[in-house]
């Protein structure tokens, strides 16, 4: 079972992916392709945190388990938003 405070901290640190994530979607959109290396690091960030967040659920009660799920589905979509901005600024470029 997964404590109240694991569960906190992990969430705290999906956050702190997050921020930094819509950081590197910021200046992409500013800087076109100019931050290449940060913007994959930031994808590879929430690409951790969702596999350790799966790990993580198995062992978690249902409200944790509910709060997780909605920290996947945030996770998730900015994932999604990276790689279609990543689309639309190498067609730009063309």
């Amino acid at each position: 079972m997964a404590t109240r405070q694991s569960v906190e901290a992990f969430l705290q640190r999906c956050e702190d992916s997050i921020r930094n994530a819509q950081e590197q979607i910021t200046t992409a959109r500013r800087q076109e392709h100019y931050n290449t290396t940060e913007y994959t690091d930031a994808q590879m960030q929430l690409e951790e945190v969702t596999n350790e967040l799966a790990k993580l659920a198995q062992s978690c009660n249902d409200q944790q388990r509910e709060q997780l799920h909605r920290m996947r589905l945030q996770l998730q979509q900015l994932q999604n938003d990276m790689t279609l901005d990543v689309n639309v600024i190498q067609e730009y470029k063309m």
